[in-house]
């Protein structure tokens, strides 16, 4: 059972969630390209849990498939783990891009970040508003209070250029035409995605490899708070607001102890302590290396970051086929 004396020693549970996330990505490998996003998503999920249950922690699902009645595994408030640990929140999402991997698309990932109980934001299912940029910049270089277009000036000058020399990363949806119209407009770049936006706010933080310099948009809450995990490691600024449609969606924030619905969140508002995040490539991308297939072979890569030291592993893990 979870008690004090089980402290949250990050160094040491690192690994273990390195093999979480293997898991729910070689269980996909054989859905990649078959056009089937449910039984991939189901492989991964199925996967993720029973590796999830081997570890030594009294883990809570914070971020999950969605609502117990919504989700048959890994739904929000499941306990995993076998009991006997420290208790950790658990935010994961086990194939992000199930449609990048039913069509053999870049960037499908599998995702899972840990932190000490009661420090990730229980974002319910509703949009939120993302604003994100890489490590370097002084603290509220650019903000959710300012329009599109002030925000690609203002980083343009923080980084010395001007607006062309901005990349914005912005999911591709109906929804996002005047956003796009708005950056298109000042003369930056816009890189459009089908998917993934947690892949999305990641390569804000390597800019130098990804091209991109900032995220914007609105996508998934829980997703946010995946990508607030990826950033606090890797170092960066993030921006967050819940986005509601009707008064049901208002209701699922207030289940969730939200009480102040317009709050503007930052980074370390999404994510209050320490965590480690992981995340394995399934389809090739920008980030990872996807799953590679040789005879008798399989190969992947996870990149393994742990918050406290800052610390970025890239690891390449090969197994025989079973």
């Amino acid at each position: 059972m979870a008690d004090a004396n089980h402290q949250f020693y990050d160094r040491l549970l690192s690994l273990g969630l390195a093999r979480v996330s293997e898991a729910a990505a070689l269980a996909s490998a054989r859905l990649i390209g078959r056009g089937d996003e449910k039984a991939a998503d189901q492989a991964a999920v199925n996967a993720m849990r029973d590796q999830l249950n081997l570890l030594d922690i009294a883990g809570v699902v914070v971020i999950g498939e969605g609502e117990r009645d919504e989700a048959p595994m890994l739904f929000i408030g499941e306990e995993v783990g076998t009991g006997n640990g420290p208790a950790v929140d658990i935010a994961l999402d086990p194939l992000e891009g199930t449609t990048l991997t039913a069509k053999d698309m870049p960037n499908a990932l599998t995702v899972i970040a840990m932190a000490p109980r009661g420090t990730m934001l229980h974002a319910p299912d509703v949009y939120m508003e993302k604003l994100a940029i890489g490590p370097g910049y002084a603290p509220d270089t650019v903000t959710l209070k300012m329009s599109p277009a002030e925000r690609v000036h203002a980083l343009a000058k923080a980084k010395g250029g001007t607006a062309a020399d901005i990349t914005v990363c912005i999911l591709e949806r109906p929804r996002h035409e005047d956003l796009i119209a708005e950056v298109r407009k000042t003369g930056a770049a816009i890189r459009l995605i089908t998917d993934g936006d947690v892949a999305g706010v990641i390569h804000c933080a390597e800019a130098h490899l990804t091209g991109i310099d900032m995220y914007m948009g609105s996508g998934g809450a829980p997703e946010g708070v995946l990508a607030a995990a990826a950033l606090k490691c890797m170092g960066g600024q993030m921006y967050g607001q819940l986005l509601f449609r009707n008064d049901d969606e208002r209701s699922r924030a207030r289940r969730a102890g939200i009480t102040d619905l317009d709050r503007i969140y930052t980074r370390d508002e999404l994510v209050t302590a320490d965590v480690i995040f992981a995340a394995t490539g399934v389809t090739n991308g920008s980030i990872l290396a996807g799953i590679r297939r040789e005879p008798g072979w399989v190969t992947t890569e996870t990149i393994l970051m742990r918050s406290k030291t800052g610390s970025v592993r890239r690891m390449s893990y090969r197994s025989p086929v079973k």
